[in-house]
């Protein structure tokens, strides 16, 4: 008789370990440059569902979404002093309007 255990593995349950994991680093390590934290949620919400889909199961817009956002967001406040812009961007407000617009145009849509 043939033993076989099936593995499956709930990725969520990793992706909030390494949120709390990345929120504990920045907050024990504040020299680390602005931005980081939002790089490091949008590299592991993205990782999140690239796990998702080799492993064929659904992935999540939503997530995939944020993902993008955090890593544009994160990447610019890492950039921005490099940039000299002639005034200060704010990159995460004009993201959460971005996402809170197509949250809405997504559910007005549905109707």
């Amino acid at each position: 008789m043939e033993n076989t255990h099936k593995f499956t593995v709930n990725f969520e349950t990793f992706a909030w370990g390494a949120l709390f994991i990345l929120w504990g680093i920045m907050e024990m390590f504040k020299f680390l440059p602005k931005g980081t934290g939002a790089l490091g949620i949008g590299l592991i919400l993205i990782s999140l569902n690239i796990a998702r889909a080799i492993t064929k199961q659904p992935i999540s817009g939503f997530t995939t979404t944020i993902g993008i956002f955090a890593l544009l967001a994160g990447g610019l406040e890492i950039v921005s002093p490099y940039l000299h812009f002639a005034f200060d961007i704010p990159v995460f407000a004009i993201l959460l309007l971005v996402l809170g617009m197509i949250l809405l145009g997504g559910a007005l849509k549905k109707k």
